[in-house]
Order: C-alpha cells, then structure tokens, then sequence
C-alpha cells in the first residue's frame, strides 16, 4: 500500500496546473527592515495621518517586528502575533542626543569605513528633584516620571506603555549586580502557599496580595460585569476596574519580589532555593473529553493560589542580582527529612505548620526545616530506601545523613 499510495501523490498536477516534474517559480521574498523602512518613507508622503506621525517611533516598530520574525526562527519563538487593542498599548522611541561611543579597554570605538569615532545614540533625561525626572518624547516634548531609582538611567531607547489606565516608561539598561557581602553564609529558602518565603534562619516572609476589602470589591464588579448585557459599556467598565485591583495586586507582588532580592543577594554569599517546576504544578486538571478530570474547580484555586506568591519572580530576580551565587536543590524530601538527624518519615509531618521527628523527637517548624534542608543542599530521593513493593516501614534512613546539620 506504502508504494501504491506514493505513486499517485507524484502524478498530481501542481496548484497552478503546472505538469509533474516541473519546478515551481520562486515566489518573491518578503521586504527586510531596510525594505519596510523605504515603503514607510513612501507611505509617510501619501498618507496625511501616518505622516503626522513621529518617523523613528514608526521605525522601531518595524524593527521590534524584524526582531520577532528572526526570533520565530533563531530563539525557537511562534509567529508574531498582532497588537490588541487595550492590552499592546505603547511604543519605543530611540534617543535623540549624539554621544560618543567607546570599547571595551576604554578606547575610542572608531569606524571600520571612516576611522572617525562612533557617535551613538542617548536619551535626553533631566532630574528635577529626588523623585521626579523628566525624559524627552517626540511630538510629546518633556514628560516628567516617577523616579525608581537614585541614579539617572543611560539608555539608547525606552518604551512607553499604558497599562490599567496607567502610564509607563522603561528605560533598556541592564543594572548592575548587586555587591557581594564577602561572607559564606548560606540561606535556604523553602516556597509555600500558607508561606511564600520561609528561610532557614527562621525569618518567614510573606507577599503582600489584595485586602479583604479589595477582594470583596473585585467580587461586586465581577458579579456586575456577569449581569450586565453582552457587548455593553457597564460590562467593559466592571471588567476594567477588577483589571485595576488586579494591576494593584501584581504591582505589590512585583515591588516584594525586588526588594527581597535585593536583600538576598546583599546580606548572604550564597543562596538556595527549592528546585520546582512551577508550569507543571499550575497545570489545569480539566483533562479532555474522554478522559475528564477531577476536582477541577479545587485545582484551578489552588493554581492562582501558587501564582499569586511570586514564586518564580523571586527566583529569577534573586539570580540577575546575585549571579553564579544562586543554587537550586532537589526538592523531594525535603519537608519530610529532619534537619536534626537526616530521617525521612511522612509520619513526622502532623500538620502544614508542625514538624516532629519520629526518630530523634526533634520539634520545629515545618517550613523552617524545610529551609534548613535546602541550606544544607540535602534534597531529593535518598541513595538508600526500600522499594514500594516493602511494607516494612515508612521511615528511611539516608546513608550520609546520620549526624546532625550542625556538625557537618
């Protein structure tokens, strides 16, 4: 059958009826950035309204599309999507101040065709005062902003963004990371749910999230928006106030995540965190239509209870602050072993918040021990257990894990 249907495929004609065998003519290219920028040139002279627009903003968004199109194919990415309407709002703009550019031993960077040096491009930012700024836009003139930094930021280009009703401004500079404290002190970190942070220093910390009022009111305009008419105007001004209180929850989320990495990787040499594959936790449970999950609705509570903690923001900005001093343990086992004497037993877990050795006795708490054992690196399945098929004992007992923490 293999040959058989081969056979037939190689005597269809082709889609423009050419015979078999033929080859088909090149289709032509698609235009480049060089190209795109000389169409937009034309276009800018026979359109009124896209000619009253500013000429380099334009031009970077041509660019950010060659980006993401070279992206499909280099970085593994899908194809570039279209801007929607109400979430895509902004635009980069590209500095406008000449300065000179140098290498990297501290020499002039000089031309490869003139031998003149390279002049690059700077954005134009003024500080005004401790916490306001102002930065040029074209077509706009000064616009002041918010200062999150003590220091002026020097970039080539930044981005405006409207978010929530919010305006934004982020400038491309990579910060420089943060000083090491010249110390080997080590901090385990075990992330929870009930706990966001616990570490093994016995510090507990938790990332701020809506009230109980400002959930009581995302409730009142969710239960608005479901009753109001389908395409209304009071469903699209409930639907974006509960996107303003959720803006505030990220906000508050992202502002705890960076000022705790900050503290990390200033006050400890080296830091380690429990290795968890959050996209696999926060799975949906739903299944499919022949094989439907269960408890679906628990599981989906639970999903926005793990993102809502900021897990894997705080892993990531911890590792930009504080590079090659960052650590990922195993996390198996890790809340069952005791921190005192190495035994692993499901039964010495009697709560989320209390931890007794069914060995030593040793009491703590559950999320502290965790922590110690992830400062310990003391994760993962232990080289010496019984197999599931023994009914002998739940207890296990690692090879190397016989004397306590502290006198290793």
């Amino acid at each position: 059958m293999e040959p058989r249907r081969r056979t037939a495929l190689a005597l269809v004609p082709g889609p423009q009826g050419r015979p078999p065998g033929q080859r088909a003519r090149a289709s032509p290219t698609a235009p480049g950035f060089a190209g795109q920028c000389r169409q937009l040139t034309e276009a800018r002279r026979d359109n009124e309204w896209l000619g009253s627009g500013n000429a380099d903003v334009q031009q970077q968004a041509l660019k950010d599309f060659a980006q993401a199109k070279n992206a499909r194919f280099t970085s593994g990415f899908g194809e570039p999507t279209w801007r929607k309407k109400y979430r895509h709002e902004g635009f980069c703009v590209i500095g406008t101040d000449r300065v000179p550019e140098f290498a990297t031993d501290g020499g002039p960077k000089l031309s490869a065709k003139t031998g003149r040096q390279v002049m690059g491009r700077s954005v134009v930012v003024h500080k005004l005062n401790r916490r306001w700024a102002q930065v040029k836009v074209p077509g706009c003139g000064w616009v002041r902003f918010r200062l999150t930094r003590p220091e002026l930021p020097t970039a080539k280009t930044f981005r405006v963004t409207l978010r929530n009703g919010q305006w934004h401004v982020a400038f491309a500079v990579i910060p420089a990371p943060a000083e090491a404290p010249g110390t080997d002190e080590v901090i385990g970190i075990d992330r929870g749910v009930k706990i966001t942070a616990a570490l093994s220093d016995g510090r507990k910390l938790n990332c701020p999230q809506l009230t109980v009022k400002e959930r009581a009111q995302v409730r009142k305009h969710q239960r608005r928006a479901a009753r109001a008419p389908k395409g209304s105007e009071q469903k699209t001004a409930e639907y974006a106030k509960v996107a303003r209180l959720k803006a505030r929850e990220a906000g508050r989320r992202k502002d705890w995540c960076e000022k705790t990495s900050t503290m990390l990787a200033r006050t400890y040499g080296l830091v380690r965190f429990e290795k968890l594959n959050i996209k696999n936790m926060t799975r949906s449970a739903r299944g499919t239509a022949g094989q439907p999950g269960r408890q679906v609705k628990q599981k989906a509570g639970l999903n926005r209870a793990i993102l809502a903690q900021g897990w894997g923001l705080l892993r990531q900005r911890t590792e930009h602050k504080a590079p090659g001093r960052v650590e990922d343990v195993p996390a198996p086992y890790t809340s069952l072993r005791c921190s005192a004497c190495g035994w692993i037993d499901k039964n010495s877990r009697k709560s989320q918040a209390e931890f007794v050795c069914s060995s030593c006795g040793f009491t703590c708490n559950a999320d502290t021990n965790a922590a110690t054992n992830v400062a310990a690196g003391q994760g993962g399945i232990p080289p010496l257990c019984f197999p599931r098929s023994c009914k002998r004992t739940a207890g296990l007992r690692a090879r190397h894990d016989c004397s306590p923490l502290s006198n290793r």
